[in-house]
């Protein structure tokens, strides 16, 4: 049976009746992770897919967040696919509007528009252990799929604070994903909640037009300069005549960080030297020693992540920006009140406090063979085999899973793993029920292999920075628990997403139907590596 006859008859629902489309795998999202799954999945030889985006445009984070002064904190040539170089980067860290341009060309580039269906959001996902797919509902129909990869990435649903009487505020009130180009700033009052990553380009990217900005910080970040500058035209000459210097410079950059790791990992007593460097940043700019109190933080280096500018001191400098030391805990009116009492009339709220990271809305979506969600499933935490599948919910991959993140490096590096992970899961599939037999089959990872790697991963986590540096940071979720990221090198992750292992699988086969039998499905208990 070829693929073309399987999907026909799969589309007509065999004896169920169902017309209905169908895909051997179905991708949630369009920004690096999903459009490199789409890329991954046509170089194995898969057209079979189809990449659901629910907003009209691919890109993902880069495309909603268009914030002013919004950019990457890592070097253009790492934060690129390396299947993609780009030699014709303009600068060292690439503004949003060029790192959406390249997300633009990756999908011309490779031919994925055909498979992308924009303004589709999927609503839910449910298993269905008889058929041994996903029915996957979206805003535009249902369809279903053999296998899912979420792509949906964890910095996509923007997270607003519970703050009481916001509902009663007269003024413009908007998250820096969601930001409102149509909104004038000129000479307004501006309140900043929060100081993350954000919020340290935006402050000094609206400062000067603003009337009165107040920044809300509940705890300072460490802020190192930034070492951005032009790439020169003869540099981009270069790398596009001499294609192995661009990824001669992508690897230098890589090298850099993977020394780096240590420190973050097993040493982060070394990181003093590099705080007494971001101490002397603050000093250069904020000469007010009350202000340079408020700005120094009381935790280690490198436990929240360190941000990168050369403007945000300076413009908290400015006679027209007050920086509150306490969060934002109320609102009258169009009076906004810290946690400490202060109080600031405002016309507009701006809010720049993260997204949903260690409670991705998605899981709530999903839906597996026992009526449970995985949001459910993850009540005490998020937990996956290899950053990638989830016990209980077979032939479901996640991109950017629980425990992958990067406290100093390209998050692309774990991207192109995890695709390396996804290339060999479908591989596996395909010995496990070749095409022209009519056998169907699904991976389903063992409770005990999740739970082993995450014993592992939380083991390695204890003497990180992130779990001993004295700070409150988005990685760690209401446990206190990390959840977010690796305790490790990039080159490590690849190292243990090279391949499937199938011990660490329990193989699902389509039910029994023997005569006054109930459906049961059946499990092959253990599958040696390499079967």
């Amino acid at each position: 049976m070829t693929e073309d006859e399987r999907q026909q008859e799969r589309e007509q629902g065999c004896e169920k009746g169902r017309a209905r489309e169908h895909v051997r795998v179905a991708v949630i999202g369009s920004g690096f992770g999903g459009l490199g799954a789409a890329v991954r999945l046509r170089r194995e030889g898969i057209t079979d897919f189809v990449v659901l985006e629910r907003a009209d445009a691919v890109g993902g984070t880069w495309r909603d967040n268009s914030y002013p002064g919004c950019a990457c904190d890592v070097p253009s040539h790492l934060y690129s696919f390396s299947f993609a170089p780009n030699p014709d980067w303009p600068r060292t860290f690439s503004g949003q509007e060029k790192i959406q341009e390249y997300l633009e060309q990756v999908a011309d580039t490779f031919r994925l528009r055909s498979h992308i269906r924009l303004n589709t959001e999927v609503t839910q996902l449910r298993w269905d252990a008889e058929e041994l797919w996903w029915e996957v509902e979206t805003s535009n129909g249902t369809l279903t799929a053999d296998v899912v990869v979420s792509a949906t990435g964890p910095l996509s649903d923007p997270k607003l604070p519970d703050i009481p009487g916001l509902d009663t505020f007269e003024g413009k009130v908007f998250h820096s994903a969601r930001w409102d180009h149509d909104y004038d700033l000129r000479g307004k009052r501006v309140a900043m909640i929060g100081t993350g990553a954000s919020a340290i380009q935006i402050v000094p990217a609206i400062q000067r037009e603003v009337g009165r900005l107040t920044l809300f910080q509940r705890t300072p970040p460490w802020v190192m300069p930034r070492m951005d500058r032009a790439i020169s035209k003869a540099e981009r000459w270069l790398h596009r005549q001499l294609p192995f210097t661009t990824q001669a410079r992508r690897g230098i950059l890589w090298g850099i960080r993977e020394l780096q790791v240590q420190a973050f990992t097993k040493r982060p007593n070394e990181l003093g030297a590099v705080e007494q460097l971001a101490k002397r940043n603050i000093a250069r700019a904020i000469k007010d020693r009350s202000l340079r109190a408020k700005l120094t933080p009381s935790y280690r280096i490198g436990c929240k992540r360190i941000l990168l500018s050369n403007t945000y001191y300076p413009a908290l400098a400015q006679p027209n920006v007050d920086v509150v030391a306490s969060g934002l805990s109320e609102v009258r009116g169009n009076t906004v009140v810290a946690a400490d009492g202060t109080e600031t009339e405002v016309d507009a709220i701006i809010f720049g406090t993260g997204f949903h990271v260690t409670d991705m809305p998605i899981a709530n979506r999903v839906v597996g063979p026992d009526g449970v969600t995985m949001m459910e499933t993850w009540k005490d935490g998020m937990k996956s085999l290899r950053g990638a599948t989830a016990a209980g919910f077979p032939n479901f991959m996640t991109v950017i899973g629980p425990n992958t993140g990067l406290g100093n490096s390209s998050m692309i590096l774990m991207i192109e793993s995890q695709l390396n992970y996804l290339a060999d899961y479908m591989r596996q599939l395909t010995l496990l029920a070749p095409p022209g037999r009519g056998d169907r089959a699904a991976l389903a990872a063992r409770a005990s292999a999740v739970d082993a790697w995450n014993v592992k991963v939380q083991e390695r986590m204890k003497r990180t920075v992130w779990n001993t540096g004295g700070c409150n940071s988005w990685y760690l979720d209401e446990n206190g628990v990390n959840t977010t990221i690796w305790p490790g090198t990039t080159s490590e992750f690849r190292g243990a997403t090279r391949r499937v292992d199938l011990a660490e699988y329990e193989v699902v086969r389509p039910p029994r139907t023997d005569v006054g039998a109930p459906l049961k499905p059946r499990t092959e208990k253990k599958v040696e590596a390499g079967a």
